[in-house]
């Protein structure tokens, strides 16, 4: 029974016109530090709600004080672990699979470092989770980045690396990879072949422009990508709901970029 509440689930996660996802990340505040954008999170969480994305990543304490108050019916994502400024490679454990459950939510998001010295360790934590998870029939998904302290700076986007990551979430049991975007789409095609789960695009840093971002989206989904985890890109934007609009348009319906951008009335 437990392998029939995973796939639930994932049926209630991924959009059922486009089989894709779009889910917004509101889990930055640990990591990051109260930023722009999330510094007033509930009203934040209110737009995101009315922009209707596919899910939205959350941490326990936010879903239990905002989430709730919104009785949203937007499948959510809790998220287990988290970094901090201060060890920016390390996501260490704040939450576990029978907190996801008790609290509703429909996966469990792990954070997770490879090249770096504390890989052992982090692969580690997250193969537990994702055999906890299993058991209580949670899909998991994995935030794992090539940005540990064994590689340069500048190889972090390399496909070489970020195909590693992927796979080596995938090897592990993860459902959902959710990993850097290469660049370009021939890179970037490397690194879904690679992989035989599901790969979604982070959205790292703000982008200068709208039309960054839906590019971005556009290559990666056309190399088959199953969607995007975007934050910052987002509730940083002027406009959240025109962005997730936007975005929508892309991903479940397989628009141009230039066709989304006159329809969203904007140049940039």
């Amino acid at each position: 029974m437990s392998f029939f509440g995973k796939e639930v689930r994932m049926n209630r996660l991924f959009n059922k016109k486009s089989g894709k996802i779009l889910v917004i990340a509101l889990d930055h505040a640990v990591g990051w530090g109260v930023i722009e954008g999330i510094n007033k999170i509930e009203e934040t969480m209110a737009v995101i709600i009315k922009a209707e994305p596919d899910a939205i990543t959350m941490q326990k304490g936010i879903i239990e004080k905002c989430y709730s108050k919104f009785s949203a019916s937007i499948p959510f994502i809790m998220k287990a672990t988290s970094f901090a400024p201060f060890h920016p490679t390390y996501d260490t454990q704040i939450g576990d699979v029978e907190e996801a459950v008790r609290l509703g939510a429909d996966a469990i998001a792990v954070g997770c470092t490879v090249c770096g010295k504390e890989q052992a360790e982090l692969l580690k934590q997250m193969a537990k989770i994702t055999k906890e998870a299993a058991s209580y029939g949670m899909p998991t998904i994995a935030h794992i980045y090539p940005k540990g302290d064994l590689i340069n700076e500048d190889e972090r986007y390399w496909a070489k690396y970020v195909s590693y990551a992927a796979r080596a979430a995938a090897e592990i049991g993860i459902d959902i990879v959710k990993t850097f975007y290469t660049g370009d789409p021939d890179s970037y095609r490397k690194v879904i072949e690679s992989c035989p789960a599901r790969v979604v695009v982070s959205g790292g840093p703000k982008m200068p422009e709208l039309k960054d971002v839906l590019i971005m989206t556009k290559n990666a989904m056309e190399m088959g990508a199953y969607g995007v985890t975007y934050g910052r890109n987002v509730w940083q934007a002027e406009d959240p709901i025109k962005v997730v609009t936007g975005l929508k348009m892309i991903i479940h319906e397989n628009k141009e970029v230039d066709e989304v951008m006159e329809y969203l009335g904007s140049s940039k």
